[in-house]
């Protein structure tokens, strides 16, 4: 009997301590806002971030590992053949080569990845004014295998940035539109600090608080954040649309280094292969 007992009230100890752990971790979640819970990647979702350190660009090769249909995210030309040897290795087939927007610090390697993996087809939002063999429209959806993201426009760094969004996986891919902790330059190809503010507030930050978010660039080693990090902690997007104007009017920023070869040549490099040698700075 005093054996029961005794683990009658161990029991009731622990289950006392897990009680108020759980306690704890809800109102810490509540106070801080910033930790979410994890959205696991499906069984069949292959997903890789890969990084070209000139221009810190971020290419994503996302893939059903089913039935082998795979897409890539704003390709980088000088790195055209990594990407073609990863997805050989893997025994995929690239069926879509698909950028967030014009890009003006880099050239985009989907007319090279065109010629070296045929059969792949180039995609870009209408609205970005540039060449490819599909032109994206709000709401389009992204097959690849049983796999699917949503085109949502969010312009104001560009006229034509669009976040792409797998509601399955939790997860967004942002462009320069969001970053990590900051977002894209509003001062050139129809850049509006009041554009961006609204498509931010509007079509990213209404996503839900764990969704995963992962940008075209980042510059300080962080590979991802999360709605509510950004919602949180974005040091230029968590102000007001007033405070966020100023911000983005007073950066004074430098042009890109390649801006007056990588417009150009991301204009209709979607089409037709750019000159590898353009892509050095």
């Amino acid at each position: 009997m005093s054996i029961l007992l005794n683990r009658l009230s161990q029991l009731l100890t622990f289950t006392g301590q897990l009680f108020r752990n759980g306690r704890s971790l809800i109102g810490n979640r509540h106070r801080g806002g910033a930790l979410t819970l994890h959205i696991p990647f499906s069984k069949d979702f292959l997903f890789r971030q890969l990084f070209d350190p000139v221009s810190s660009t971020y290419t994503y090769l996302l893939a059903d590992i089913i039935n082998k249909e795979a897409i890539l995210i704003d390709p980088v030309i000088e790195w055209a053949e990594r990407d073609k040897t990863i997805i050989e290795e893997l025994g995929l087939n690239l069926k879509y080569a698909v950028n967030t927007h014009m890009h003006a610090d880099h050239i985009t390697g989907t007319g090279r990845l065109k010629s070296l993996l045929p059969g792949c087809r180039s995609m870009i939002s209408h609205s970005s004014g540039a060449e490819a063999d599909i032109l994206l429209e709000p709401r389009d959806r992204i097959k690849f295998g049983r796999h699917y993201l949503v085109v949502i426009p969010t312009p104001g760094h560009t006229e034509g940035c669009v976040t792409y969004v797998c509601d399955e996986q939790g997860i967004a891919f942002t462009g320069d539109a969001l970053l990590i902790r900051g977002c894209g330059r509003t001062d050139f190809q129809g850049g509006s600090p009041e554009v961006l503010y609204k498509s931010v507030h509007e079509n990213i930050f209404t996503l839900p608080a764990n969704y995963r978010l992962y940008p075209a660039h980042d510059y300080n080693g962080r590979t991802v954040t999360t709605v509510a990090e950004e919602k949180l902690y974005n040091p230029r997007l968590s102000k007001s649309l007033k405070e966020f104007v100023e911000i983005m009017n007073n950066l004074n920023l430098p042009y890109p280094k390649m801006i007056e070869k990588a417009v150009p040549a991301n204009k209709v490099c979607g089409v037709f292969e750019v000159n590898k040698e353009e892509g050095k700075q």
